[in-house]
């Protein structure tokens, strides 16, 4: 049976409906799991800081017992949950509240935790400020030796971890004391072949207004003290922070012990047959020096100058590296100078070739991180409107940041955005988009990078886009500039990438070489001659041998790339040159 209804009965109906369903939305906000009163209180004793600090307080829950909370963040798929509060002059004492307005990762709100027991930890990220010679101040944790890790870093405020059952429908505060402080570091000791060094860097204290360093690994050749003549070119390894030579393989002078198992067991025997090799006269004989460069944003500068970490690639270029070359008896010329690394290092490979054209011989730059900023790992920084979502006019689809080996996406930009801002606000997370930040970005008013997009909405602000373009693009600097950068560049690109890299970055790679492949033609020459290789099926990090997993290819690195860089040092070694005194 149907019902008919007259025109006003049909809107008194309407009305009724509608005050009836915004009086059920409102109750629903009014439910107690929705206006939760649950919240956590995190403060120190005098007893472990007398003095009040500035920083990033953070809370952390999580449901695996297998570690610490702490050492559980991150942007996978099995990350556990944290919270993310600034304190500015916190003072013993005194506590900094959480609640269901803080924000979280990967659960957005203390609403969203399931009722449960947990193992819960707080830890205070310390800032220290900075009075930059820009006039900017600003407040950045300085990195400690650990290589800008908030979870281990010496001088962090933390507690012990304690089980806890809450339940945000029924509220309640729970209070969480820090006890204890992350102690320093004990550097690691010189062996016969591989020294450390600390440089202070002028450039730099000047930029920050406080004592800067820089540092060194540097592996020497048999035979260095033998040879008091002998003269050796140098391999620059560039990468992430590593407190000793353990990158892209460890130097081991003695076999795997009996403990040791799987892939543990694997880079060990590895590192055992590249010390067999460095010392038999198998390879070259050259310097390898692997560059420390931990800064208040991360773990590494990205080897170039910036208006907001300073003149990295000046310090590196003009203080560091002639340092090393000189203690130890480097040739220090630009012939007998080449670049390698991966990812991070890639992209810090290809930039300094580019940057400082006449003071290296080569680039060997595998997986490099975006080298075109059309291919943002899935983001076109100048075409798309937001960093989140590809255009469209109604639809919204997540945009992956991540993939694992089988094609499942492990983070979207929004995941990894929202990641980075609970660990740190203005760009302090010391993670991955906020280093490409602030080193592609100009400063802001108030000192920090200017964001290239809000990491709440995904809006992309287009004239910080366009500084990118011009200051760091690399594919657009070549092509902007090849008429004079090419003829100082032939032969001295090498680009290797693994065709399903984790984070997309094959999509910049091929932006570049179809560039640099065009300079084929005459009205675009000089060609330059060099090469790219794209691993089938392979993720991350590969840098050749598609035959085996990146897993191994990168612990032969060095086998596989000396031989073929010692042959480019001696086919374009100047008349004169010293092409003998290494090669005994």
């Amino acid at each position: 049976m149907k019902m008919h209804m007259t025109r006003a009965g049909k809107a008194f109906f309407a009305l009724t409906v509608g005050i009836a369903l915004l009086l059920g939305i409102a109750s629903i906000r009014k439910s107690p799991a929705a206006t939760s009163s649950l919240r956590f209180e995190i403060s120190f004793p005098a007893s472990t800081r007398s003095q009040p600090v500035d920083g990033r307080v953070l809370l952390m829950f999580s449901s695996d017992p297998a570690q610490e909370p702490r050492f559980q963040i991150n942007m996978g798929l099995n990350s556990q949950q944290i919270f993310g509060v600034d304190a500015e002059a916190l003072a013993p004492g005194q506590a900094v509240v959480f609640d269901r307005t803080t924000l979280g990762y990967p659960r957005r709100s203390l609403d969203e935790i399931p009722a449960g027991e947990y193992s819960i930890q707080g830890l205070i990220n310390v800032y220290e400020t900075f009075h930059r010679s820009d006039g900017h101040t600003v407040k950045l944790h300085m990195d400690a030796g650990e290589g800008q890790h908030w979870n281990r870093s010496p001088g962090n405020l933390y507690s012990e971890p304690r089980k806890v059952r809450i339940d945000p429908s029924r509220g309640g505060v729970v209070r969480v004391e820090l006890t204890k402080v992350v102690p320093p570091i004990e550097p690691p000791k010189d062996t016969k072949y591989i020294k450390h060094l600390r440089f202070q860097s002028q450039l730099l204290s000047r930029f920050w207004g406080r004592s800067m360093y820089l540092g060194a690994v540097v592996l020497l050749p048999e035979g260095f003290d033998e040879h008091p003549e002998a003269r050796y070119p140098v391999m620059y390894y560039q990468g992430h922070f590593t407190a000793s030579f353990a990158t892209p393989v460890g130097f081991r002078e003695t076999p795997p012990t009996a403990d040791l198992t799987g892939y543990d067991r694997t880079v060990a025997e590895y590192s055992y047959k590249f010390y067999q090799d460095w010392t038999s006269g198998r390879l070259p004989r050259m310097l390898i020096v692997v560059t420390q460069h931990a800064n208040p944003y991360y773990d590494d500068s990205y080897a170039v100058n910036s208006a907001n970490l300073g003149p990295y690639g000046d310090a590196l270029t003009q203080e560091l590296y002639p340092y090393v070359e000189k203690k130890f008896r480097a040739i220090g010329e630009p012939w007998a100078r080449v670049l390698y690394g991966g990812s991070t290092g890639g992209w810090e490979t290809l930039a300094q070739q580019v940057f400082y054209p006449d003071f290296y011989n080569g680039a060997w730059c595998d997986c490099p991180d975006p080298v075109d900023f059309r291919g943002y790992q899935l983001v076109n920084i100048y075409e798309d409107r937001n960093a989140f979502f590809p255009n469209a006019p109604w639809k919204q689809a997540p945009r992956p940041a991540s993939r694992d080996a089988g094609e499942q996406v492990t983070a979207t930009m929004e995941d990894q955005s929202r990641f980075e801002l609970v660990l740190g606000t203005k760009g302090r997370s010391t993670e991955q988009l906020d280093i490409w930040q602030a080193v592609y970005s100009p400063a802001g008013e108030d000192g920090y990078p200017k964001p290239i997009y809000d990491k709440l909405t995904g809006a992309i602000d287009r004239q910080v886009a366009e500084y990118w373009k011009e200051h760091y693009d690399l594919r657009y600097i070549l092509e902007r500039d090849w008429k004079t950068l090419g003829p100082k560049l032939i032969g001295k690109i090498q680009v290797k990438v693994g065709d399903m890299d984790t984070f997309f970055l094959e999509v910049a790679v091929r932006h570049l070489e179809k560039f640099l492949e065009s300079t084929k033609e005459p009205d675009r020459g000089p060609y330059y001659a060099g090469s790219f290789e794209y691993g089938p099926g392979h993720p991350h990090c590969y840098s050749g041998d598609p035959s085996v997993p990146v897993r191994i290819a990168r612990l032969t690195i060095n086998q596989r790339f000396m031989p073929v860089m010692a042959e480019r040092m001696l086919k374009t070694a100047p008349p004169g040159a010293d092409v003998k005194s290494w090669r005994y």
